[in-house]
């Protein structure tokens, strides 16, 4: 999708990604994806440039997931 949108920057609240500069198919990094969501959608570079800090959010999204389906086998109720 490729959007020609340029908000004005009167609207300092606005999100990054209807910016025409931001989306034009290319590919974001685990980092721009995380800073993405916990900035909702205002700053991609929230978290910085380093990799290891995407990565680490991905693994932890990762063994919360695998604990819950884990303990749901664990510990159920017979």
């Amino acid at each position: 999708m490729k959007t020609d949108f340029d908000i004005a920057r009167s609207y300092v609240s606005a999100a990054t990604i209807f910016n025409s500069e931001f989306n034009n198919f290319a590919s974001i990094s685990a980092n721009q994806a995380w800073a993405l969501f916990f900035t909702a959608g205002r700053d991609d570079a929230a978290l910085g440039d380093n990799p290891e800090v995407g990565a680490f959010f991905n693994n932890v999204l990762i063994a919360v997931v695998v604990s819950v389906i884990a303990g749901s086998f664990f510990f159920r109720s017979f």
